[in-house]
């Protein structure tokens, strides 16, 4: 990298860090409401009521049949056609990975939660817990080992899929990239830049699902 490249990326910093900061916002606040939609979407999924499994499920085949880019249009230009709401594109953003998370996380507590010994169900309920106790005190702490490695690669997956979200006019960190592109013409060094920063998110939280995995197979 030469001494204009140098200047180039200088100046670029401050529109590339606010689309950086956008990219942060986005993933932080869909991974925070998947994480928490998920758990009780993976809990109730378990539960011995028919119907609600019913639609849970048909709510977790729609997101899985059909592509996230479909959805953020669906909600972006769908909803203020058909129904007259109209969301804003960074909301819009939040809610549809969010929609998309919850599911992915849900079948990650559902998973756990299904996989552990039928013996500390029988236990629990045995000394007397309701169905909700033995949930909060007994399952979903046991299942916490088993939830984090694959819990952490759905939000590296959020983190990544955040890039979509320039197709409904996000100033996210692709956008901000491509507008540099558009102005300088320097698209290898601003997609260079682009490809440090994701792997600079993604690459420690891979590492750490891997880290986590190893060492709790080795305790096990």
């Amino acid at each position: 990298m030469d001494g204009s490249d140098f200047d180039l990326l200088l100046q670029s910093l401050p529109q590339m860090g606010r689309g950086a900061l956008a990219t942060a916002e986005i993933a932080l606040a869909s991974i925070a409401c998947s994480a928490a939609g998920g758990l009780i979407f993976g809990a109730l999924r378990t539960s011995r009521l028919g119907p609600l499994r019913v639609v849970l499920r048909i709510y977790l085949e729609l997101f899985r049949a059909v592509p996230i880019l479909v959805w953020l249009f669906f909600f972006f230009f769908g909803l203020p056609i058909f129904f007259g709401i109209d969301i804003p594109n960074f909301q819009c953003a939040v809610l549809v990975l969010s929609l998309w998370g919850i599911t992915e996380m849900g079948e990650v507590v559902r998973g756990a939660l299904q996989s552990l010994p039928k013996g500390q169900r029988e236990a629990g309920r045995a000394i007397g817990l309701s169905e909700r106790q033995l949930l909060i005190h007994v399952l979903l702490p046991a299942a916490v080992r088993r939830m984090l490695p694959p819990g952490i690669n759905v939000c590296t997956r959020l983190i990544k899929t955040t890039s979509l979200t320039v197709l409904i006019g996000v100033m996210e960190a692709i956008k901000a990239g491509q507008q540099i592109i558009e102005r300088t013409g320097e698209s290898l060094l601003i997609y260079g830049s682009l490809f440090v920063f994701y792997f600079a998110l993604c690459y420690p939280l891979s590492a750490f699902s891997r880290r986590l995995e190893r060492r709790w197979t080795s305790w096990s």
